[in-house]
């Protein structure tokens, strides 16, 4: 008997040994499973986020729900305020199935306003505070809204646009107390009129899981925002995805990302499914985001990969390690950053995930392992079909061997991430726009007839079999042959003391195969460019086609609501003295050093004289 136990003893060590992760991946799996199973319940008997709301309400009603500035809100205020909400909308004559874009910054009204819509069987389009212009009109009129809601301080902005929304009848209301112009109405004027009481189911009647409960907008780095319908289903699958990442029902969670990008407004959602208190900060702010915490007694908050650098850049301070975080949840977090951050603001456990607004698969990096977004295993590639597969980046296909079929990347070798389309993992496409949804479709990936949503990101496997993020295929270029990943380059700029921020992308040369090199870069505070040390960093940490033959210094960088590198202009505007005001700088590797580029140079490597 004892010799069996040894034997069992012995067997299970050896199977740690070899498979160090794999009660981890089971739980992994399970939750997914029950996830689905959950989301599938909900919708045979059309269970809602807004259902789930109304039973929080009945259980907590007195509870906080929202803190903002020296506001508290409590679940039943929310009830109350977007039940006012709701009517005012229904007194502009809103019915059933309409679509009103939100044109807010985030603060409390944006998550009464949506509850509202959603109460009387309306959806919400939410529109980045940033876009002006064609962008704001193509944003209002690809989802077909009829009305438009907009911050006080965004006036300037639908004064802009004001005729064009009147040509074509559309509805337009503030939230300024008041409003001298006859075209537009009050909002808060008309809500504070409103009663409170419920309202009747029946203004929803009509409204199933696959109903529309939210449009959220692509970034637009490049072109134009694309916008995604999120059903109420869908809803669903992302929210179940968050509350698995290890919250519970005591959390604060702490949100300053915006509210019309996906993980914003997912936090807030998850909120309610747990029925927790969101701390809601207007904007991001690296100076007061502690003091936040520690106001507030936040234990969660969610991140982006550029927040937690802003964080670390701040001065240090005695106090950095007084806070109740215990959790955060986000994606983009560079390695380096990620350690910095622990060594400095304490073990706050940090939970990694990757995924996309449009996207139908997501991955989490449940065990901590630094730098990853994600585990890649047999029963996980088995239930929920995905695929790292080989990508030529000069032509931006997938390759394919002789019988038409992809190529899965080997261990180790950055490739495209595909995911299989299904009835379990529906890709919905963009609202208005077929080319585009057609172009995020791969067909006949490994046999005939099967259909892959391309990610549009680049991905690799190690061998401990961990997913790492490479580069978006767009971002990535080629140079002497070589494929140079710019997330990896502008990694190793930052490396650099007086480099804040870099934006690393690829130029034309006249008489050049590719793309060449190049990087706007940002200074930190009472630095100057040292052009020495930059060269030593890029020389001893990158290869030579690798390298950034042109930088360029800014005062600041243009970027999403969601701090992503805007670089269409810079591209554009290439490396051209004539066009550009900004300090310009070559890297002559004659004297190797990055030196001013001066119009003689630039004549010379546009004319071809200059080689490299």
């Amino acid at each position: 008997m004892i010799i069996w136990i040894l034997l069992a003893a012995a067997l299970l060590v050896a199977l740690f040994l070899r498979y160090p992760y794999f009660i981890q991946d089971v739980r992994f799996l399970r939750d997914r499973f029950k996830a689905r199973e959950l989301v599938l319940k909900y919708k045979q008997t059309n269970y809602s986020i807004l259902d789930r709301f109304f039973e929080v309400v009945k259980a907590q009603p007195h509870k906080p729900f929202v803190l903002y500035k020296d506001e508290t809100y409590s679940f039943q205020d929310a009830d109350e305020l977007s039940n006012k909400a709701a009517r005012v909308f229904l007194q502009i004559g809103l019915k059933e199935g309409d679509k009103v874009a939100l044109f807010l910054r985030n603060e409390p009204m944006f998550l009464w306003m949506w509850l509202a819509l959603v109460k009387i069987g309306c959806s919400g389009a939410f529109l980045n505070y940033n876009i002006r212009s064609k962008s704001l009109l193509h944003c209002f009129s690809c989802v077909g809204a009829k009305t438009l809601v907009a911050a006080g301080e965004l006036q300037d902005a639908v004064d802009e646009v004001l005729p064009t929304l009147l040509e074509q009848g559309i509805t337009v209301l503030t939230l300024a107390d008041r409003t001298e112009n006859a075209h537009m109405q009050s909002f808060k004027e008309k809500m504070n009129q409103a009663l409170s009481g419920p309202l009747p189911k029946g203004l929803r009647s009509r409204v199933n899981m696959m109903s529309p409960a939210a449009y959220i907008y692509t970034s637009g780095t490049t072109g134009l925002p694309k916008a995604a319908e999120i059903s109420h289903a869908r809803l669903w699958f992302i929210v179940c995805f968050m509350s698995k990442m290890g919250m519970t029902t005591k959390d604060v969670i702490y949100i300053s990302l915006p509210l019309y990008h996906t993980a914003g407004f997912i936090g807030f959602a998850s909120a309610i499914d747990i029925g927790i208190t969101v701390a809601l900060r207007d904007k991001f702010s690296a100076s007061n985001f502690w003091d936040d915490c520690r106001k507030y007694n936040v234990t969660v908050f969610q991140y982006i990969g550029e927040i937690m650098r802003y964080l670390c850049n701040t001065p240090k301070k005695l106090n950095d390690r007084s806070h109740k975080v215990r959790l955060a949840i986000g994606n983009g977090i560079r390695a380096d950053v990620w350690r910095d951050f622990i060594d400095r603001f304490g073990n706050v456990e940090i939970k990694e995930f990757y995924g996309a607004t449009e996207g139908n698969f997501g991955l989490v990096n449940y065990v901590g392992k630094i730098g990853a977004v994600g585990r890649h295993f047999y029963y996980l590639k088995k239930h929920f079909p995905y695929a790292v597969i080989k990508f030529d980046i000069e032509t931006a296909t997938p390759l394919r061997d002789s019988s038409g079929f992809c190529i899965e990347a080997d261990k180790g070798e950055p490739g495209l991430l595909v995911t299989e389309i299904s009835p379990c993992a529906p890709f919905g496409g963009y609202v208005g726009d077929l080319q585009q949804t057609e172009k995020k479709k791969l067909r006949d990936v490994f046999k005939k007839g099967d259909l892959y949503f391309n990610t549009g990101d680049l991905l690799r496997i190690d061998k401990e079999n961990f997913f790492y993020f490479h580069d978006r295929v767009g971002d990535t270029f080629r140079w002497k042959g070589e494929n140079v990943a710019t997330t990896e380059v502008a990694d190793i700029l930052t490396m650099v003391d007086c480099i804040k921020e870099a934006n690393v992308y690829g130029v034309t040369v006249p008489g050049q195969e590719g793309r060449c090199g190049m990087a706007a870069v940002t200074l930190r505070d009472g630095q100057r460019f040292d052009s020495a040390a930059v060269c030593k960093q890029v020389e001893n940490f990158l290869p030579s086609y690798a390298r950034p033959r042109f930088l360029r210094v800014q005062n600041s960088m243009d970027i999403t609501g969601t701090f992503k590198h805007l670089k269409a202009k810079v591209v554009e505007e290439g490396f051209n003295p004539n066009k550009i005001t900004e300090p310009l700088f070559y890297l002559d590797e004659k004297v190797m050093d990055y030196v001013p580029l001066t119009l003689d140079i630039f004549n010379g490597v546009t004319s071809g004289k200059i080689k490299f």
